[in-house]
């Protein structure tokens, strides 16, 4: 084999050495993410439950009462 090739080759290796890492680090970002929707919407089903179970009607808001101060 040429020298030229070995260094395509060498080359090209490395390249899917880089592309296995980033694809792994991809992995563990969409896992953890994964994680944190998941706690995330266990925790707003728990908020429902809770208003839900408090008895209170759910609250209109009043428009007027949004406007700011200085108007």
């Amino acid at each position: 084999m040429t020298a030229a090739a070995e260094q395509r080759i060498e080359a090209l290796e490395v390249k899917a050495a880089y592309a296995e890492d980033l694809l792994e680090r991809l992995n563990l970002a969409l896992y953890r993410q994964q994680q944190a929707i998941d706690r995330l919407q266990a925790q707003l089903a728990q908020l429902r439950l809770q208003l839900r179970d408090s008895g209170e009607p759910a609250r209109q808001a009043d428009p007027r009462a949004e406007i700011p101060p200085h108007y």
